[in-house]
């Protein structure tokens, strides 16, 4: 059984992943037991401690020891109400604080590269320009959570993963693959990825610094301080590097602030990040302009809460800004943009329990809009807006364009639980102004069928919608038109599969089949042509398989060998539309074929090595001199070498060994081999003074 001790603090058993109040994220303000790290993340490097059945909390030096049987209580589900893992009828992927401290990654974005049903494509090392999706979708398909407060951008997906925390903020990331519109809102057209930041109690510090490769710098620290029933936790972080490749280089600095408060009737959460970066964004979006430069600036921030009564009312308040400058021609103003994007909102909603099961209600309203020298309506004179930020060099003052919608949606769900079955259904009613009429549904149902106690059987349906960026919508330059006349996309999504999960190992299988209509790309008509966007009916079918030992918990002893795992997708696409594509440039550049192993595995005391090898065939094609180049296939092998103390730790690592150089993104080549090498100390502040 679980081994509680009297002299420590209770334990609490993580319930849920939804973006609600109850979620996981909002009860890190004590210690939290996690059964299950990773049923369908496999192919992340973590090392198990030396003792059987370890379990990860708050505090990475404090461990103790839990029995299997509460990996049923464990929840993961991606339902509005929370359910526990024995009950829950989807997966849900997660990289826990170890993974993600063993992983030979430069970045938070990086580490998505080793989940086997996210798409990576970079466009700089240490994730300097990232685009995320998942299942054969775009960048734009995606729900990014920070704490369960989406972040995503509407102004483009390609600022979605701007985050204000580094890998060392990171508690866990946890993915939900597939539509899940009526528990994440819209944007959820192809999964959501919710990114958990660490919850240290007490007086703690943390400082690290790195350096290497291309004359690459960064540092940060880490400061908690918890006085009664509250507690707050503040980060800041920086770096440089002159790049990988030709123009490259970069500079960002981030803060991040975070608060909680409890009593016995109530829990409330604050948060605030603020992030900056400039970097050379060589042939990003067009191979015809080498030399093209980019600023970004967000700031963040959201209040959220929970009652504990009978029923759990858990609202949320939320504002994000972003700031974006891209200069096609660096120090030139010919074809230079200012953007300025905002996003505010209140949600509003809980869950209970009655006779006939579990029920949960939300209700949203979300405002976006933006101002822009490009993008948007434009603007009568006297209503023009200073840019400020950024804006005195190139004479650029004001935005002339503009535009803005609000989102209003209600969801209800209900969970019926019975001996080996679970059955999940809900529905999403939304209505964005300026687009369509009156109110849009969007069902769902989850069911879990469980034979045995180790085995379950999965199958859901749920439909999705996104609505177009306003880059999409408006964006126009000498190589690319937007389309005013776009239209939301929809997804009909389809799962079905398998779960096996017994003490050290565990496995999944799942197929997929996603029927998209009125799916936005940028694409090409003819050679000559320039991409503009377009909408057509776009099916994706795919079959993942995982699996992952841990040999300490498998042998019941200490193993040299501590962890292995293995991970396979493979996606085929089928498009329908009567006017032929000359070429694609998001939607049909997809993942063919998938594939990520990891291992870790101790060397001596407290000296381990983490390796990943990935290997990816993707679909599609960019323009080098005028033609159209096929991707290839290629594999990357990435380590980390590490000594792990209580109170400090020293690594190197080192990102695509073989120097292999190769493509992920139109025609800007990736880096090759990267070594890094840094130091983490951490400091109990109590002790000091």
């Amino acid at each position: 059984m679980y081994n509680k001790h009297q002299d420590r603090p209770a334990v609490v058993t993580w319930r849920q992943f939804a973006n609600r109040g109850y979620s996981a994220f909002a009860s890190l303000h004590r210690q939290v037991r996690i059964g299950i790290l990773s049923v369908a993340t496999l192919g992340v490097a973590a090392q198990a401690h030396a003792r059987l059945n370890d379990t990860v909390v708050t505090e990475a030096e404090e461990k103790e020891t839990i029995d299997e049987g509460d990996l049923t209580e464990v929840t993961v589900s991606g339902t509005m109400a929370p359910l526990t893992q024995l009950q829950s009828a989807r997966i849900v992927s997660v990289l826990s604080r170890q993974d993600i401290e063993q992983a030979a990654v430069q970045s938070i974005n990086d580490l998505f590269k080793l989940v086997t049903g996210v798409d990576v494509r970079q466009r700089g090392g240490f994730g300097i320009q990232t685009d995320i999706s998942i299942d054969g979708g775009t960048f734009d398909q995606v729900t990014l959570l920070l704490n369960g407060i989406d972040i995503g951008n509407p102004q483009t997906g390609h600022l979605s993963a701007d985050l204000p925390v580094s890998i060392s903020d990171i508690e866990r990331i946890e993915v939900l693959e597939g539509a899940a519109s009526r528990v994440y809102g819209g944007q959820s057209f192809g999964g959501a990825i919710n990114i958990v930041t660490r919850q240290d109690k007490g007086r703690t510090a943390d400082l690290r610094a790195a350096g290497g490769s291309f004359g690459t710098a960064e540092g940060e620290a880490r400061l908690a301080l918890t006085t009664g029933r509250v507690s707050n936790r503040i980060s800041g972080s920086g770096g440089r590097t002159d790049g990988g490749t030709q123009n490259s280089s970069w500079q960002k600095g981030q803060l991040y602030y975070q608060g909680d408060y409890e009593d016995q009737s109530l829990r409330l959460d604050w948060q605030f990040g603020y992030s900056r970066k400039h970097y050379g964004a060589n042939t990003f979006y067009s191979a015809a302009y080498p030399d093209q430069y980019e600023r970004n600036q967000r700031i963040m921030t959201s209040v959220s809460a929970e009652t504990k009564g009978r029923f759990h009312f858990t609202p949320q308040v939320f504002w994000n800004r972003s700031h974006d400058n891209f200069e096609l021609i660096h120090g030139q103003t010919f074809g230079e943009n200012f953007h300025r994007s905002d996003v505010y909102g209140i949600r509003v909603g809980g869950h209970f329990d009655w006779l006939a099961g579990r029920t949960a209600v939300s209700a949203l309203i979300r405002h976006e809009d933006i101002l822009s020298t490009n993008l948007g309506r434009d603007l009568e004179p006297g209503n023009y807006v200073p840019v400020g930020l950024w804006s005195e060099a190139n004479g650029q003052s004001t935005y002339t364009r503009s535009d803005g919608r609000t989102t209003t949606s209600f969801s209800v769900e209900h969970n019926v639980l019975l001996p080996g079955w679970t059955l999940s259904a809900g529905l999403m009613a939304s209505r964005t102004s300026g687009i369509g009429h009156g109110f849009s549904f969007y069902p769902g149902v989850d069911i879990a069928w469980r034979p045995a106690s180790r085995w379950k059987v999965l199958f859901s349906y749920n439909k999705g919608f996104r609505l177009p960026t306003f880059t999409e919508l408006y964006y126009k330059s000498p190589t690319h038109e937007g389309n005013r006349d776009l239209r939301p996309e929809h997804n009909h999504s389809f799962s079905l599969g398998g779960q096996y999960t017994a003490p050290g190992v565990s496995a999944s299988l799942r197929g997929f089949y996603h029927r998209g209509t009125q799916m936005i790309d940028w694409v090409m008509y003819a050679p000559d042509d320039i991409y503009h966007t377009a909408a057509f009916r776009l099916d994706n079918v795919g079959v993942q398989l995982q699996g992952k030992v841990s040999f300490p918990q498998l042998l019941a002893r200490d193993t040299w060998v501590q962890t292995a795992s293995l991970g396979y997708t493979y996606i085929y696409q089928d498009k329908h539309d009567a006017e032929g594509v000359y070429k694609s440039n998001y939607a049909m550049e997809y993942l063919r074929h998938k594939f990520v192993a990891s291992l870790t595995h101790r060397i001596v005391s407290r000296l381990s090595m983490a390796w990943d090898v990935r290997w990816q065939q993707r679909m599609g094609s960019y323009m080098s001199g005028g033609q159209r180049v096929g991707y290839h296939p290629y594999w990357t092998l990435d380590a980390k070498l590490q000594w792990d103390a209580p109170r400090y730790n020293l690594y190197v690592q080192a990102t695509n060994i073989t120097d292999h150089r190769y493509y992920d993104l139109g025609s800007v080549p990736q880096p090759g081999i990267w070594v890094m090498a840094g130091a983490r100390l951490k400091v109990d502040l109590a002790k000091v003074f």
